[in-house]
């Protein structure tokens, strides 16, 4: 296939980038470079410096398909501004549809969020559980869900969203670099890279085994493998949504461990207060993405975290225990309680 891939040069874009063309599909990035990097658009992918705004000038009727993957994403700034949200997120992913539908391009798979699920009663959460977003970000996403329906539906378009839930990990040399960074493994490992002087951790008081925020962490190379199948999955005028985890959870002090293990460094944390709107356990059901799309992830926390030290130019003083995969206790990207 043909593929247009926006948001191509930021971490999960490359990563799924890359994915794409191992397997031999024509790739084409669009990326402004507002949080996205230069240097992790791919050889073999073309590259569109532009505006989400612009894509109908590069869409044509030669695409089978978009990965749609290029959003703001912070959930403080999207408090502070939603205004940039509503313009960034929906906005543009509304000028995206009116350019498929005008070229003909019918495939769609969207990269969505487990914020649209807000706080959840249940710690294990299924695509049917109610949505009610806590913050301008989730709403955004889940916004552009209800538009793929309607698109679907109305125009025939073939769509699929993937709820999202703590992404982390490497491939090679594509990894996290967010600015400011907000996600608890890179900020774990700048502390043990001696960058940071420790860690700290909000909230030791949670109903959880050890009394800290639980969260579903999921590998970056299995989240780029979902991508693949849902592409090959979306029919037309249907709108599916698929939540991507591992379906087990690992607490904020189990991730401290497990970033000790491999990098050998003592790692301090400091305890502090709950954060508001931290939910102690945020856990994704899998079940239907194993059932329609043949999908499940392979690799644990101790990959991931191995994964993105060997990405900063670090041996790891220890290896994942294929013995030990999948051993966690019962993990919102930008929220998970710690720092």
């Amino acid at each position: 296939m043909k593929l247009l891939v926006t948001g191509g040069a930021g971490y999960i874009g490359s990563v799924v980038v890359q994915r794409l063309l191992a397997e031999g599909h024509t790739v084409e990035v669009l990326d402004n470079l507002s949080t996205g990097h230069a240097d992790s658009v791919l050889d073999g992918a073309r590259w569109h410096q532009a505006e989400l705004l612009q894509v109908g000038e590069i869409l044509d009727s030669s695409f089978d398909g978009v990965v749609h993957l290029a959003a703001r994403s912070l959930v403080g700034e999207s408090v502070r501004h939603p205004e940039r949200y509503w313009h960034g997120n929906i906005v543009a992913t509304l000028a995206l549809l009116d350019a498929m539908r005008e070229a003909g391009v019918g495939r769609l798979v969207f990269s969505s969020t487990a914020a649209v699920y807000g706080e959840p009663a249940g710690s294990s959460i299924a695509e049917s559980d109610p949505t009610m977003p806590t913050n301008p970000y989730g709403a955004s996403k889940l916004a552009i869900d209800h538009m793929l329906t309607a698109e679907a539906h109305a125009h025939g378009l073939a769509a699929i969203s993937l709820r999202y839930f703590n992404v982390a990990g490497a491939s090679g040399d594509l990894r996290e670099r967010h600015d400011p960074e907000t996600h608890l493994i890179p900020n774990l490992l700048k502390v043990a890279a001696g960058e940071k002087e420790s860690a700290s951790i909000f909230g030791t008081d949670y109903p959880t085994e050890d009394g800290t925020a639980v969260r579903d962490y999921i590998h970056v190379l299995d989240l780029a493998e979902a991508h693949l199948r849902a592409l090959q999955a979306a029919e037309p005028s249907t709108h599916e949504i698929y939540n991507l985890g591992t379906g087990t959870g690992t607490s904020v002090r189990q991730v401290i461990d497990a970033v000790r293990e491999v990098t050998g460094a003592p790692v301090p944390a400091t305890e502090e207060p709950r954060r508001a709107g931290d939910p102690a356990v945020l856990v994704a059901s899998g079940a239907r993405a194993l059932e329609r799309l043949g999908w499940s992830p392979t690799r644990e926390v101790r990959e991931m975290v191995a994964d993105a030290w060997a990405a900063l130019g670090h041996e790891p003083a220890a290896t994942p225990d294929p013995q030990t995969a999948g051993t966690q206790t019962p993990g919102d990207q930008a929220r998970g309680g710690a720092a």
